[in-house]
């Protein structure tokens, strides 16, 4: 559309020419217009999005700019070179002077000054679009995992002050652990469920107390490893995230005391969460619909941008989760 609007414009404006007659006195200027105006959006493009990392606005814009004139500039001698001169309209013939000079670097500045401001608007909007689409996506995902995290709990208000009563008037130590340790879980389920992303230090205390319970449930038949630098803990991953990946791994394991589950959580070399478990998977289980692992898989794409990675082996489950200091 843009190269249509500037043929049929220059081409009104030299109306007074004589070679106005000539059919490829106009196919020559299509094809200089054409050529300048294709190769001038290609490097807007190419600029844009590959300018190094070092460059700021204002550098990329010149850059573009000046580029592109210098280039429209070429091609503009290039055709005067090889066309004859019966064939180009009288402003297009080469004078060589200082004014002719000018003129024609201020056309090419001009014309690639034009391309840059449309590429660049259509280039922003694209921007805007595709910010759009992914906020309404990560408002699904975020709402489907509240549905998740909701599915989990029975009357959450209701239970976390009657487990705050529990421990009141328990007795026994073991008692009052058990309690406090399944108030905290509940205590982070109900703080966390609106957060979009949380401090990796908060999901290991929340799995902490989540293992603590399971592990009273299951005594020695399920052993865990956490092995997390302190470096780590401040970085970012969706709430939920990881205690939904040790649950999956109990719900869908067989095990005993004979042959533990054992799951270990650590963090790599590529600075990504390693949470590896046994895999033994139960007999006679309903099939999972892996609802689970798809929400954390659009999580961590739309927040980060960022694919989750799982390795099934013969024997070992992995999922490894990008970590990110990205608020």
């Amino acid at each position: 559309m843009l190269i249509l609007i500037l043929v049929v414009s220059t081409l009104l404006m030299r109306l007074n020419d004589p070679k106005m007659s000539y059919f490829w006195a106009a196919a020559a200027h299509t094809a200089y217009i054409s050529s300048s105006v294709f190769i001038c959006w290609i490097i807007q493009a190419v600029i844009k999005t590959h300018a190094p990392a070092g460059w700021s606005a204002a550098i990329t814009t010149w850059a573009s700019l000046l580029i592109g004139s210098i280039v429209v500039f070429g091609i503009g001698y290039f055709f005067i070179t090889i066309v004859p001169s019966k064939y180009l309209f009288a402003d297009m013939w080469p004078h060589r002077d200082a004014a002719d000079f000018l003129k024609r670097l201020l056309g090419s500045f001009f014309l690639s000054m034009i391309c840059f401001m449309i590429f660049n608007n259509q280039f922003t909007q694209q921007i805007l679009q595709k910010t759009r689409l992914e906020n309404e996506q990560l408002k699904q995902a975020h709402l489907q995992a509240q549905l998740i995290a909701l599915q989990q709990q029975l009357s959450p208000h209701f239970l976390f002050n009657s487990l705050s009563t529990l421990k009141t008037i328990a007795e026994d130590q073991d008692t009052k652990n058990f309690v406090l340790q399944l108030s905290r879980v509940y205590r982070y389920l109900l703080t966390n469920n609106d957060r979009q992303v949380a401090p990796l230090a908060d999901e290991i205390e929340f799995v902490k107390a989540y293992l603590y319970i399971q592990e009273q449930r299951f005594d020695s038949a399920l052993h865990v490893s956490l092995d997390i630098p302190e470096n780590y803990m401040n970085a970012k991953i969706p709430p939920l995230s990881l205690q939904l990946l040790v649950e999956n791994a109990i719900k869908h394991n067989a095990f005993s005391r004979e042959e533990p589950l054992l799951v270990a959580i650590s963090v790599n070399s590529h600075s990504e969460l390693v949470i590896s478990n046994s895999y033994r998977p139960k007999k006679n289980t309903v099939e999972s619909t892996g609802l689970g692992l798809q929400n954390i898989r659009e999580r961590f794409q739309l927040l980060f941008g960022k694919g989750i990675t799982i390795d099934k082996l013969h024997d070992t489950f992995t999922v490894k989760l990008p970590l990110s200091n990205r608020v």
